[in-house]
């Protein structure tokens, strides 16, 4: 018994109770409030005991572990919201496609929305590295030094001349293709403290591949022409470590706004809807760059105490393709009237055996049309000689219509 009396105790003194100092020494440093702990002590210990002496006897060998027992339930809730509540996707489960973005609208949709104004302090909640400084993706250099850091409070723009002088608002949606509109101006799954003059830099452009830049931040993002294929015009292109984390926002707002993007002016939509070459570029951008722990502990703060809702996308990653993916159906309006897929340069068809005829036409990633081919039998092979990228299928036939993405 004895022993055992003292094993306990090393693991307690050698183990347990460094811990809690820690816990303590932060917990004092990050809210000031260490009386906390001497109310909670002498309340429960030693009603007399003035602030500056010290407990003896058994009260002081309690002291401690009742300590302990106080960091434990500090920390508890945090742990208990650290993921999503049970059954929090359960409509969504099982399906792919448009249902399965229609359910996650359902469940993300009439979030608590954010006053403009406040996002200034919730950035302080959500973009802080572990130093304290400014978690600003258009500077910050992942592994590396990044140039400069700017400082919360004190460095808010402001009028700036040049990189590093301050940071502001960046909707890396911009507002000007959602007309500024309510509640998305204020969605904190857009919105990020970045460089004042980077984000001038990138003004509305859209994201994109740039080849031979015409202005490179310091930490590598560029300005330029796009070369990605099926885009083109000038775009913005973030360092390779963040295109996941931007990727996935714009996942989260097809989804969160299904039903309202028609009416949204972007060079990177069609009708409400990603084109080809955007929807093709996010994707790449979504595979290479996979979620990271800034992106978890972002969504669970904004879930937990900001806006009550998520972004699913980075919660289950796969969703992503189960709904834009290449084989993904781009309508729920769409029948099956056929097989359509890529056999090396050709483009190969196969009717259902009651239709016998069809009209297929091909649009690139700008919607324009590439080529259109009628035929007269339930089989058709068509030479198709066009960059890589991603292709819209449309064929049409006596039975109804097929769309069909296919990355070429």
């Amino acid at each position: 018994m004895k022993g055992s009396f003292i094993a306990l105790s090393v693991i307690y003194y050698v183990l347990i109770l460094p811990i809690y100092n820690v816990l303590l020494l932060l917990y004092g440093a990050l809210f000031g409030q260490f009386k906390f702990f001497w109310a909670f002590e002498k309340r429960f210990f030693a009603p007399d005991l003035r602030q500056g002496q010290t407990l003896s006897g058994t009260f002081a060998t309690m002291l401690p572990m009742a300590r302990h027992f106080v960091v434990l339930c500090l920390c508890a809730p945090f742990q208990l919201l650290a993921q999503p509540p049970a059954g929090y996707y359960d409509a969504a489960q099982g399906l792919t496609g448009e249902p399965l973005r229609s359910a996650l609208h359902e469940i993300i949709d009439d979030h608590s929305v954010i006053d403009f104004n406040s996002l200034w302090s919730n950035f302080f909640n959500l973009d802080r590295k572990p130093n304290g400084k400014i978690w600003d993706m258009y500077s910050d250099v992942p592994g590396g030094t990044s140039p400069y850091e700017f400082t919360f409070g004190s460095d808010q723009c402001g009028e700036y001349n040049g990189e590093g002088d301050c940071y502001n608002r960046e909707h890396s949606f911009p507002q000007s293709w959602f007309n500024n509109g309510t509640p998305m101006v204020s969605d904190l799954f857009l919105i990020y403290p970045t460089d004042g003059w980077v984000n001038g830099q990138r003004g509305n452009w859209a994201y994109g591949e740039v080849g031979s830049p015409s202005y490179t931040s310091q930490n590598g993002s560029k300005l330029g022409l796009c070369n990605f294929p099926g885009c083109s015009g000038t775009v913005f292109e973030p360092i390779d470590a963040y295109k996941g984390d931007l990727a996935r926002g714009y996942f989260y707002m097809l989804t969160r706004y299904l039903g309202q993007t028609q009416s949204w002016t972007s060079p990177m939509l069609m009708s409400g809807q990603f084109n080809a070459w955007a929807e093709a570029l996010l994707l790449s951008w979504h595979l290479a760059d996979p979620v990271s722990q800034k992106e978890i502990d972002r969504n669970n703060k904004i879930f937990n105490t900001m806006q009550n809702n998520r972004n699913p996308y980075i919660d289950q990653p796969q969703w992503v393709e189960y709904i834009w993916g290449a084989t993904a159906s781009v309508s729920d309006l769409d029948v099956s009237v056929g097989r359509i897929w890529k056999d090396q340069d050709q483009l190969r068809i196969s009717l259902n055996k009651q239709v016998v005829n069809g009209l297929v036409q091909i649009h690139d990633g700008r919607g324009s049309l590439v080529k259109s081919v009628s035929f007269s039998s339930d089989q058709a092979s068509i030479p198709l000689d066009v960059p890589a990228g991603i292709y819209l299928i449309v064929l049409d036939t006596k039975a109804g219509r097929q769309v069909q993405k296919l990355v070429w």
